[in-house]
């Protein structure tokens, strides 16, 4: 009887072995599941922000609003750093988050903003979506991080929706000059360098603690620009509808984004969280139909599911496929 007591305890598993696996997997599908989330909450918010900066800039001028979102947003950020704590602010780690902060949102806003003077917004619009490809580069060179051909042919597919999203309705003109071209590239590159830098410091401090100190530096480096910019703002001219739109714009795209897009940075590939903003446009051609009357063609429309389709491609990863998580955020 003993021994046959032994036999049967050999064949039967412990009950948390069943369950450990399924659990586990549960955990990961529900992880990348919240991952994704976060990046379409980001590309929503960010979006709309268009739609609302268009009515933001109806009273408030460029830098005004700019600063004004990133000092109302570093404050929400200082007091929420302060009770969970600010990072260690090492010397290797404040030049990096410095770095960071100069790319985005320092030469990102301040190359976009001025190119967009001499070239038309039609283009800036196709340059912007080409970040994916420059973080494709990026990704490769350092970050040794491997895309199929099913991912290249996404993001290729991507940039042929948003011509047809941006090139299919009525555009009177559609080139601009060279100089403000080479200026929109630059904010290309300044934000390809800020994706790939975030990826970085992911592996060493928490996707709160960047998104906190990038919006706090940012609001100090805006800050020349706004005293420079502040004598041209009539405050009796602001309107009720603009100080909702920075209020909106503060909290939704400057605070909620910023903090999904760093977080989904930290957990999957650069290049697949990059192509991701080529949904932007769509984004902004629905909200601008929805509250500002504007319409879509059909080829329009066609750009738009190309884009969706190619976002999902793009993000494709075979199951056998591993993709490295950092342990620590």
């Amino acid at each position: 009887m003993p021994n046959r007591l032994r036999s049967r305890t050999r064949r039967h598993r412990p009950v948390w072995k069943c369950y450990s696996q399924p659990m586990n997997q549960l955990m990961k599908t529900e992880s990348s599941l919240l991952t994704y989330l976060a990046l379409v909450i980001a590309v929503l918010f960010w979006g709309l922000s268009f739609v609302a900066t268009k009515i933001a800039l109806q009273s408030f001028t460029p830098f005004c609003l700019i600063f004004f979102r990133f000092f109302a947003a570093s404050i929400f950020f200082g007091i929420l750093l302060w009770r969970t704590g600010f990072p260690p602010l090492t010397g290797k780690t404040l030049q990096s988050l410095l770095l960071l902060t100069l790319m985005q949102p320092g030469l990102y806003f301040l190359f976009e903003t001025t190119g967009l003077q001499y070239t038309s917004a039609t283009k800036t619009s196709l340059i912007i979506a080409t970040i994916p490809i420059v973080v494709l580069v990026f990704s490769a060179l350092y970050l040794k991080e491997r895309l199929r051909l099913l991912n290249t042919l996404g993001i290729c597919f991507s940039l042929v929706g948003v011509a047809l999203l941006v090139f299919g309705g009525d555009v009177q003109e559609a080139g601009g000059m060279l100089l403000g071209d080479m200026l929109i590239f630059g904010a290309v590159l300044a934000a390809s360098i800020y994706m790939i830098m975030t990826r970085r410091l992911g592996e060493s401090l928490t996707s709160l603690q960047i998104t906190g100190m990038q919006i706090i530096f940012g609001a100090l480096l805006f800050f020349p620009a706004f005293l420079w910019d502040l004598p041209k703002l009539h405050w009796q001219a602001v309107s009720s509808e603009s100080l909702i739109a920075l209020v909106v714009l503060t909290i939704f795209a400057t605070i909620v984004a910023f903090l999904c897009y760093n977080h989904a940075l930290t957990r999957i590939p650069a290049a697949q969280a990059a192509v991701c903003i080529n949904g932007i446009p769509l984004v902004t051609a629905c909200g601008a139909w929805m509250m500002l009357g504007e319409t879509l063609s059909l080829m329009q429309l066609a750009g738009g599911a190309l884009v969706l389709g190619a976002v999902l491609l793009a993000n494709h990863t075979p199951k056998n496929d591993e993709i490295n998580i950092p342990t620590s955020t």
